[in-house]
């Protein structure tokens, strides 16, 4: 019959510390029966009787005093490093790797890791922005953030909020081109397109048509795989862009870029947030999993209301009748 050498030799060694086999096997939950049978085993397996024992008292023999001098240092040290694991899993404190895509997303990411990092001082985080998807358990990943939910199985995804493609340009570039007024007006006008950096392949606009989303290619007039820079040449005013609401919320909502074509800004897709079973989670990644959900679910500082696009792209109106 197998032996599970770790298990006996605990038994063994509580059945002295307690002098009775009975109190070892309610201390380690099991039968009488069950752990005298794996004392026995264990002596079986040893080839040596390790204690002299009767109904009412145990006793170390010579061979089972040298063998438990040898074997309670390494119990010792277990039993710590099993306390250590349990104590580190319900601090807030330690590494924290997360993911998340590149491409604009260290401006969203920041102020959270910030909060987080000013309530756990002790927090450290490891941060890997990419646009490709890797192996989440491969790269031993605490917390993921990604555009659409993670296919990975055995991946817990939730959607923070929709990601609204917002066509606008900056008042410097209308007062220069005009406003285009339909989708046809498009062709006519400098039209900026993002390169998706692991293909260099250029992204379409997807924009809302008769309920569906569409997918148009447009000749551009500025092409980059950093939608940073592509934002930043739509805030100088050469072109139009195409860009998601948690890039230019704060810009509108200031006047610095003006909500065009309001009726075909497209909303099917969602940041992302992912992550393993909450069952078995440090919780330090429990903790940031809450602030994530309580920052980010719908919020108002990224998503932009009908009446909010509405009033920014009416408000450029008067401003140009005025002139």
């Amino acid at each position: 019959m197998p032996i599970n050498e770790f298990k006996a030799i605990a038994t063994f060694a509580k059945a002295v510390e307690l002098g009775s086999i009975r109190r070892a096997a309610l201390a380690h939950g099991v039968t009488p029966q069950a752990a005298s049978q794996a004392i026995a085993q264990l002596e079986q397996h040893l080839g040596v009787r390790l204690l002299h024992r009767t109904t009412r008292s145990l006793a170390l023999t010579e061979e089972g005093r040298h063998f438990l001098e040898n074997t309670q240092p390494a119990l010792s040290a277990l039993d710590r490093a099993l306390a250590v694991t349990r104590d580190a899993k319900d601090e807030i404190a330690g590494p924290l790797r997360i993911v998340g895509p590149k491409s604009s997303f260290a401006s969203l990411l920041m102020p959270l890791l910030d909060e987080f990092c000013r309530l756990y001082p002790g927090i450290q985080p490891d941060v890997q922005l990419d646009d490709g998807i890797g192996n989440w358990v491969k790269s031993r990943v605490d917390v993921g953030f990604r555009v659409g939910a993670s296919a990975e199985e055995g991946v817990i995804s939730r959607q923070l909020f929709p990601m609204q493609l917002i066509v606008c340009a900056a008042p410097s570039y209308l007062s220069d081109h005009g406003a285009p007024v339909s989708l046809d007006d498009l062709a006519a006008h400098r039209c900026s397109v993002y390169r998706l950096p692991a293909t260099g392949k250029v992204f379409p606009w997807y924009l809302t048509v008769n309920g569906e989303i569409e997918h148009r290619h447009l000749s551009p007039a500025f092409s980059t795989n950093d939608a940073e820079l592509e934002l930043e040449a739509v805030l100088a005013g050469q072109v139009i862009g195409q860009l998601a609401n948690f890039l230019v919320a704060a810009h509108i909502r200031s006047g610095r870029l003006v909500p065009l074509l309001l009726p075909h800004i497209s909303h099917h897709m969602g940041l992302h947030i992912y992550y393993g079973s909450r069952a078995a989670q440090p919780k330090r990644v429990r903790a940031f999993l809450d602030l994530a959900i309580t920052r980010l679910l719908d919020s108002p500082d990224y998503v932009l209301s009908n009446k909010e696009l509405l009033a920014a792209s009416q408000q450029w109106n008067r401003t140009r009748r005025r002139r």
